[in-house]
């Protein structure tokens, strides 16, 4: 608004202008017949409209001028302030990311804080924080030869985590750690744990193949027979009821 009201301005000076240079030329045809009094009057007149057309053309034109230069004044703000708007949006943009980027990374480290839903050995089960990394640190002492360090550590993580998803997993591999250590009746017992108390886990039928192989170690051969039988019927179908069958075919 305020630019057009100096184009406004600008162009009534100019009418202005142009209005007295027509008065200026407009002197009536029949002045030749004015007397010398009248003549030296009109000559008087004239000059002085002359000289109050020229203050005006000059007025007219240091108008012209200062509307000019605030024209120009003017579309440098505009532009300055243009250049404000896009700095202004681009911070913006860029606070809006930064913002998004924090808030997801404050999500996912609230999460590491908060039970999360697992597969273990293809059963779900509610996994609270610290139970992943303490079993998985257990497991890599196991296959590192480290079979003491492990038996402890499994031991401590059921003791920890007496709900956890991992427990009968955690089980089998105390078992296994045992049965490394030559414990073969505590590997028995713990194994046999995991077969009375979660029958349908993956891991049970592994666990009553391996209390077989602690009963002939122990030279318990009518046991380990009957054990590998159990095997076979409880989970038939499974790849340890075949490897019950071929370990019992050996014992014939």
């Amino acid at each position: 608004m305020q630019l057009r009201s100096l184009r406004f301005d600008v162009t009534r000076a100019i009418a202005a202008a142009s209005v007295a240079g027509m008065a200026l030329f407009a002197i009536p045809a029949h002045a030749g017949l004015f007397d010398d009094d009248q003549a030296r009057q009109a000559v008087l007149d004239l000059r002085t409209k002359s000289d109050t057309l020229g203050s005006q053309m000059a007025a007219a034109q240091r108008t012209i001028l200062d509307q000019s230069n605030r024209l120009d004044t003017l579309q440098q703000q505009v532009d300055a302030l243009r250049g404000q708007n896009e700095d202004l949006t681009n911070q913006l943009t860029t606070l809006q990311r930064s913002q998004k980027d924090y808030y997801a990374d404050l999500d996912a480290r609230l999460k590491k804080f908060e039970p999360q839903q697992q597969t273990i050995d293809g059963v779900q089960g509610l996994v609270q924080p610290g139970e992943t990394d303490t079993f998985n640190a257990a497991l890599q002492q196991f296959r590192n030869g480290d079979f003491k360090g492990a038996a402890g550590s499994f031991r401590d993580f059921a003791d920890k985590y007496p709900q956890s998803p991992y427990q009968p997993t955690a089980q089998y591999w105390l078992g296994n750690a045992l049965y490394a250590l030559r414990d073969y009746k505590g590997s028995t017992t713990v194994l046999s744990g995991v077969v009375h108390n979660f029958p349908n886990h993956p891991r049970a039928p592994e666990a009553l193949l391996a209390i077989a192989t602690n009963q002939l170690e122990q030279n318990q051969k009518p046991a380990a027979k009957k054990t590998l039988q159990e095997v076979m019927s409880q989970y038939a179908g499974s790849p340890a009821a075949q490897a019950a069958k071929d370990k019992l075919a050996q014992l014939k």
